[in-house]
């Protein structure tokens, strides 16, 4: 059990929210505010009760403990403050003599932003006094930031011991759509793709689940290697090679691989790309993104789902030439009525780089987030609202 926001009532109260900010930044500038609108259900239910005020803390990039200026949440306080229509008043510091002066001062119905938790060293090693400090801000903890949800920090997992906390309506919102992924419709279908390789860990969990998983990306690279395909320069994950042939022997027959690929001999914007069958690729070639007759069994796999989780992108979507199986996956899922179901990260980026987002069942704010969740591990900050809700139950 954990408390939800009509649980309290935060009149005359004041309100700590940790949410996730992590937005893109180019010169200052968001370039992308999905997350920041992601989060404004919440702020603005919770600034609808007349709070005393109302302090909201985020991280941005990975600073390690260090100041680090252009990480600063200077830009994002801005952005808060034009889609509230109400001032943000911004910190330079986690927590100081000046947050606290501010704090005591405030109007009634303020909002308050802190400065880059992970500024702070005590952020990444669970430091008793950091929360101590940041509860004592408050009269109640709510948590929304569900992209860092899988994270065991001070602002993530432990301020919850301190002060009454609950969850918030995003963190609800992923919770019950990832559900559907949890316990899905059958057949089930996972796509997974994108940069990193460390998505081989949940293979496990899906091979059990899913009817078919269909790869690409480096992923995609790591399995063909392991099954003796040349792969020429493409990047692959050294460390997974063996435990993706572990799992290709254990597999029955539903791991579906790319049979042709986009090739390059560099990723640049300039660069020229061919289609190549898997057979043909040259040693000095790299892997970008799937081939047309790859495209084609893909879809002809999808046709036959329910219920579809989709985790990172198919090629290197970032550059045109490359993007082709990417957009091609997107928009026909867009067209299924089914249901899609979107893990964050760089597929929910893709999704949204289409204008496909509004056609999709749900796209989550966190990829890391949501295969935690839906490969079964702990979530740390669950646990904490959990045993939040057991100490400060009446």
């Amino acid at each position: 059990m954990m408390f939800q926001l009509k649980d309290f009532d935060f009149k005359d109260k004041r309100v700590l929210l940790r949410v996730d900010f992590n937005v893109s930044l180019q010169n200052g500038k968001i370039t992308d505010d999905t997350r920041i609108k992601a989060a404004l259900p919440t702020i603005k239910q919770i600034l609808a009760q007349q709070p005393k005020y109302l302090i909201i803390m985020s991280h941005l990039g990975r600073p390690n403990g260090k100041c680090v200026e252009d990480l600063r949440l200077d830009p994002v306080a801005y952005g808060l403050a034009e889609l509230l229509h109400k001032p943000v008043i911004k910190f330079d510091e986690v927590y100081s003599d000046r947050v606290d002066n501010g704090t005591n001062n405030a109007q009634p119905g303020s909002v308050f932003m802190l400065e880059n938790v992970q500024f702070h060293e005590g952020e990444k090693k669970k430091s008793d006094e950091m929360a101590k400090k940041l509860a004592s801000y408050a009269d109640y903890f709510v948590f929304d930031a569900f992209g860092q949800s899988h994270r065991d920090y001070t602002s993530i997992s432990l301020i919850q011991k301190y002060i009454p906390s609950c969850i918030g309506l995003l963190m609800d919102k992923e919770l019950e759509n990832l559900q559907k992924v949890v316990d899905p419709q059958k057949p089930f279908m996972a796509i997974i793709g994108g940069a990193k390789a460390d998505k081989i860990h949940v293979i496990k969990q899906f091979m059990n689940k899913a009817d078919k998983i269909l790869f690409g990306g480096t992923l995609a690279n790591t399995f063909l290697l392991a099954s003796s395909k040349n792969i020429g320069m493409s990047r692959y994950d050294v460390r997974s090679r063996d435990l993706a042939g572990e799992i290709l022997r254990q597999s029955d027959h539903n791991l579906v691989m790319p049979t042709d690929a986009v090739v390059a001999k560099k990723i640049k914007q300039d660069a020229q790309a061919q289609t190549r069958d898997l057979k043909d690729i040259q040693d000095d070639e790299m892997i970008v993104d799937i081939g047309p007759k790859t495209i084609e069994l893909y879809k002809k796999e999808l046709a036959n789902a329910k219920t579809i989780f989709w985790a990172g992108p198919i090629g290197v979507f970032e550059i045109e030439q490359f993007a082709n199986g990417t957009k091609q996956i997107a928009e026909y899922l867009s067209r299924l009525n089914i249901t899609t179901v979107i893990g964050g990260g760089d597929s929910a980026a893709a999704v949204v780089k289409y204008g496909l987002q509004d056609k999709m069942t749900h796209v989550s704010t966190g990829g890391g987030a949501s295969l935690a969740v839906i490969s079964g591990k702990e979530i740390p900050a669950l646990a904490a609202l959990q045993e939040s809700y057991e100490k400060f139950k009446q």
